[in-house]
C-alpha cells in the first residue's frame, strides 16, 4: 500500500465499490484509488442485509431515470463486469416487476401523478383497475382496491452480495486497492481535506475524499468538520412459507408475481420457494450503529394482518427466517445526497439513500467518476441531489418512498 492515492473511499460495500469500479473502468482515469473498509466480511452491511430490488416507479424523474440505468446495467452485468479467468457474474435478475396498490382516492391520485412522470421518461409502467387487477393476479382481495400501478419490465430483484462483489472484483482487476481498516480521522486544511488516518496508525495522502460509509455517513462527514442528516433507521425482513403459494398462479409474466406494496405499507415479493417481506416500523427512530435486534412483532403485529387481508393464499404461513438491518436514512428528505461540499470540494458525498442505495449504486457509483475526472456530470445530471439542498434547506420531494 502506497502513502498517497488520487481517491480514497470510505466504505467499501455496493456504493463505494461501484464508485471504484466506474473509476478505473474509465480510460480517461490514470489515478490511484483506495478503498477502506472496516468489515470486510459485509456481515452487517446495509448492502448483505437489503432486500435487493429495484423500480421504475417513482415520483420524480431523476430517480425513474437513476433507476432505468440500473436496470439496464443489473441486466448486462454478466456480459460487462467478467473479470479475466472467472465465470461471468450471475445477479439473477428476476424481473417480477412492481405493484403498487391503492386503496383511497388520495392513494390513487398519487399513482396516477407518478404514473404521468414515470410514462414520460420512458418507463414500461400500467395502471389497473380492480377488473385488471384480479385478471391478473387472481388470488389477492381487490374489494377495497381503486387503482394498481404495476411495472410490466425492467423492475425486479436480483443478487445483493452479487451486486456488490462484482463491482469490487471488477475495479480490483482495474487496478484499485482495497484495505481492511477503519478511518479515525480526516485532516482538513481550509477547504481541502488532504490526509485520512487508519486505525492500524498509518496516515494516508488523498487528492479525494469519497464517503460511502453508509448510515455511519455522518461520522465520516464529522471527522472532516463537516455534517450530513444521515443516521441508522432499522428494517426488519422476514422470510415465510406459504401453505398453498400463489406463485404461478398470475395471468401475466408468465405466472410470477411481482414485489407488491399494500396500501398499509406492507411488502411481499417472492424468495425462491418462500416469500419475502417487511414493513415500515410504527415508531421509526434513529437506532444505535450495532443495534440489529430484529422487531419481531412486526410480523404478528402488522404484516400478517395486512397479507391475509390481502390474500386468502396467505392465511396460512410459516415465519422461517428473520433479520434487521439498517438504512442509511437521510432524515431531511429521505433522497439520496451526491456530489461534492460547495465548499470543501474534494470531499464527496455519496449517501442517505434510505433504502435504495442497492438499485441507485450504478448511477452513482458513474456520477461520483464522472465528477472526479471530468469535474462535471457527463451523462444524468444529479444536481438536484446534491448537497447544496442541505445548507438551503430545499428537500427534494419523492412520493412513492416504501
Amino acid at each position: 500500500m502506497k502513502t498517497a492515492y488520487d481517491v480514497v473511499i470510505i466504505g467499501g460495500a455496493v456504493i463505494g465499490s461501484s464508485v471504484a469500479h466506474f473509476l478505473t473502468a474509465d480510460p480517461a482515469f490514470t489515478g490511484s484509488v483506495l478503498v477502506v473498509e472496516r468489515d470486510p466480511t459485509y456481515a452487517r452491511a446495509s448492502t448483505s442485509l437489503s432486500s435487493s430490488s429495484i423500480r421504475m416507479q417513482f415520483s420524480n424523474p431523476v430517480n425513474v431515470k437513476i433507476s432505468q440505468f440500473g436496470s439496464a446495467f443489473i441486466r448486462d452485468f454478466a456480459q460487462t463486469m467478467q473479470v479475466r479467468g472467472e465465470a461471468p457474474p450471475d445477479l439473477n435478475f428476476h424481473q417480477g416487476g412492481y405493484l403498487f396498490l391503492a386503496r383511497t382516492e388520495d392513494q390513487a391520485q398519487i399513482l396516477r401523478e407518478n404514473h404521468d412522470v414515470q410514462v414520460a421518461c420512458g418507463a414500461d409502467v400500467v395502471l389497473w383497475g380492480q377488473e385488471e387487477l384480479h385478471r391478473a393476479f387472481p388470488h389477492l382481495n381487490v374489494d377495497d382496491l381503486i387503482l394498481a400501478s404495476y411495472g410490466r419490465s425492467g423492475e425486479g430483484w436480483f443478487s445483493n452480495t452479487g451486486l456488490m462483489n462484482g463491482f469490487k472484483a471488477k475495479a480490483r482487476e482495474n487496478g484499485a486497492e482495497y484495505i481492511h481498516d477503519e478511518v479515525t480521522a480526516i485532516t482538513r486544511t481550509g477547504n481541502r481535506v488532504t490526509h485520512v488516518t487508519l486505525k492500524s496508525g498509518q496516515t494516508i495522502a488523498a487528492g479525494t475524499i469519497v464517503n460511502a460509509s453508509g448510515p455511519r455517513a455522518a461520522l465520516t462527514a464529522r471527522m472532516a468538520g463537516l455534517d450530513v442528516p444521515v443516521e441508522p433507521r432499522k428494517r426488519t425482513s422476514f422470510v415465510f412459507a406459504c401453505a398453498d403459494t400463489p406463485e404461478g398462479s398470475a395471468t401475466v409474466n408468465g405466472g410470477r408475481l411481482p414485489l407488491m406494496i399494500d396500501p398499509t405499507g406492507v411488502f411481499c415479493r417472492p424468495e425462491g420457494r418462500f416469500f419475502l417481506t417487511g414493513a415500515p416500523p410504527v415508531e421509526d427512530p434513529a437506532v444505535d450503529w450495532d443495534d440489529f435486534e430484529p422487531r419481531w412483532e412486526e410480523f404478528e403485529d402488522i404484516i400478517w394482518p395486512a397479507l391475509a387481508h390481502r390474500s386468502p393464499k396467505f392465511e396460512a404461513i410459516k415465519l422461517v427466517n428473520q433479520w434487521a438491518g439498517h438504512y442509511d436514512f437521510n432524515a431531511m428528505d429521505h433522497n439520496l445526497i451526491v456530489g461534492r461540499h460547495p465548499e470543501v470540494q474534494n470531499f464527496i458525498y455519496a449517501n442517505g439513500f434510505s433504502g435504495h442505495g442497492l438499485q441507485q449504486a450504478p448511477a452513482t457509483g458513474r456520477a461520483v467518476a464522472e465528477l472526479v475526472i471530468h469535474g462535471e456530470y457527463r451523462t444524468l445530471d444529479l444536481s438536484e441531489v446534491g448537497y447544496e439542498r442541505v445548507i438551503e434547506n430545499r428537500p427534494f420531494l419523492e412520493k412513492a418512498v416504501i
